[in-house]
């Protein structure tokens, strides 16, 4: 596949969203029942479906994992400690710019753009990432906003509440399970599951790129291209030599793991400004300059990876 071929649908479909919303010909109220149908009702069955059928590791992939994980946990850590000691940030501010630096946009773009690239070989790789980002990234960064609220078992409740709550995580555990005792899907449920799944990619990209019309480019600009810089730049860059050159994975799961450490600032980070009030402007511009950005930033890292031929 040319990296035409790749990019052109992803970011076409993107590109119709962003375009009919900025014309209002797709209203907020709209995009948000969009939005709702593919997280709930489209990408978990599409995700518990391929992966109660795919060929699971015999032993779980610890290079794999640490190659991403690690950077992503650094990322954070770097993030906090420069904007509350460059920015002036208080710990909740340094905490959404930190999420905005290492959380990306990983199932509504993420899903999309890996299996365009490299098909249904990444399906296992892709998940297995997928799996275990939200289970710790979330609770850490709700750990990290709700420190010194004098609550802690309070905030562990919130955090596991808002893991087993959320649907994709639901269908990946689900679909592990599944897997892991080799019972059959019933010819209903896997034609059913399909149907939904195909609906998942090209509303998932169509609500991005309609979602992307509301964001602003808004605060502190400087602190916002530093947090893009490190989200879409130094994480896949170091993602990539852990990957390559320390933990020597094949070619397929390096791509995979450096292509998800590419993408832009997930919505996750606007979503936890929101709830606790900070980091808005912040949060938003991030998303927007991180996104917008990425237009030019993946289809390079997809060259680098040699998306145009085949890896095993």
């Amino acid at each position: 596949m040319t990296m035409l071929a790749i990019i052109t649908p992803v970011f076409g479909v993107m590109l119709l969203g962003f375009i009919a919303a900025r014309l209002k010909w797709f209203d907020d109220t709209a995009n948000r029942g969009l939005s709702l149908f593919v997280f709930n009702f489209a990408i978990p069955p599409m995700l518990f479906r391929n992966l109660s059928q795919a060929d699971l590791p015999a032993h779980l992939p610890w290079g794999y994992l640490l190659s991403y994980f690690l950077v992503a946990f650094s990322m954070f850590g770097l993030s906090y400690w420069s904007t509350r000691r460059y920015a002036g940030r208080h710990h909740q501010g340094a905490s959404i710019c930190a999420l905005s630096a290492c959380y990306g946009n990983s199932v509504l773009m993420g899903i999309p753009l890996t299996l365009t690239a490299f098909g249904e070989q990444a399906t296992v790789p892709l998940f297995l990432l997928l799996a275990m980002q939200s289970p710790l990234l979330m609770p850490t960064v709700t750990v990290a906003l709700e420190l010194g609220r004098g609550k802690p078992l309070q905030v562990a409740v919130s955090a596991l509440r808002g893991l087993f709550s959320n649907p994709v995580i639901v269908a990946l555990l689900l679909g592990f399970t599944w897997n892991l005792l080799s019972l059959p899907v019933p010819a209903p449920v896997n034609e059913l599951t399909r149907l939904l799944g195909q609906a998942a990619t090209p509303c998932a990209l169509f609500a991005t790129g309609a979602a992307l019309s509301q964001y602003r480019i808004a605060g502190n600009l400087a602190e916002s291209l530093w947090l893009v810089s490190v989200k879409i730049i130094l994480q896949p860059l170091l993602v990539w030599l852990l990957a390559a050159y320390v933990f020597q994975l094949p070619p397929l799961w390096s791509a995979v793991a450096v292509l998800i450490a590419a993408l832009p600032t997930g919505v996750n980070a606007y979503l936890f400004a929101q709830r606790y009030k900070v980091g808005i402007a912040t949060a938003t511009t991030t998303i927007f300059l991180s996104t917008t950005l990425s237009l030019l930033t993946l289809p390079v890292v997809l060259w680098l990876l040699g998306a145009t031929t085949p890896l095993q």
